[in-house]
């Protein structure tokens, strides 16, 4: 049941129950005239576009998950644990610096520095202090890093093309691939210091070809 609360003329007006998206999403009770200010400015999704939201949103939140799972199933990493690794090996040094590395795989950098932290001590990559000004460190993948990448690439394309792939038809897949551009632009619109920060972990050679492998 939906609360209600006391606007500034003393009157009853219905209010979205707290913590339902659909019911914000759509603006349940907008139209009844009785908001006010920005509320009322609310450009609220319409069935279609609610729709399709909500089918996006298993796409952002349950595919993650299962990737997630999957991957500590298979290989003992997780996801993002194998996305910092993918990135490292597709550089031709396996080398990359902190902040870019951040912003390849969408992260914060506190949130990165506790994964690399926690891949160092497992011995799969290592810090270096950058030379020069500043406090800038770079990650190296090491050989026991790339070996465990090698691995865990096969069941990680596997299960990319279980839960996405081989479920859309060509047109759709195009479909999909615009439509993840033009997210992405729009999220480089809105967050323009970001640089690549929102480049999709797909780009990582490990979900196409393998890992990148260098000449001894």
């Amino acid at each position: 049941m939906a609360s209600t609360a006391d606007d500034t003329n003393g009157q009853r007006r219905r209010r979205p129950r707290t913590g339902s998206e659909t019911a914000a999403l759509a603006g349940e009770g907008s139209g009844s005239g009785e908001s006010t200010g920005a509320v009322a400015e609310t450009r609220w999704l319409n069935g279609d576009e609610l729709a399709a939201w909500l089918a996006n949103s298993a796409i952002m939140i349950s595919l993650p998950a299962a990737l997630d799972a999957r991957m500590q199933r298979e290989a003992q990493l997780t996801f993002f644990e194998y996305m910092v690794l993918s990135v490292l090996s597709e550089q031709p040094d396996r080398t990359m610096q902190m902040s870019a590395l951040a912003a390849r795989t969408a992260a914060s950098l506190s949130r990165l520095s506790h994964v690399v932290g926690r891949l160092e001590k497992r011995a799969l990559l290592a810090r270096n202090r950058i030379p020069g000004s500043g406090r800038r460190t770079a990650a190296t993948l090491t050989e026991a890093g790339y070996e465990v990448v090698v691995a865990a690439a096969p069941g990680h394309v596997a299960a990319v093309r279980e839960y996405l792939i081989d479920d859309l038809e060509p047109q759709e897949l195009a479909a999909l691939r615009r439509i993840g551009a033009a997210v992405d632009a729009a999220i480089k619109r809105d967050r323009p210091d970001t640089g690549s920060a929102a480049s999709p972990p797909s780009e990582a050679p490990t979900t196409r070809s393998g890992p990148r492998r260098t000449a001894d």
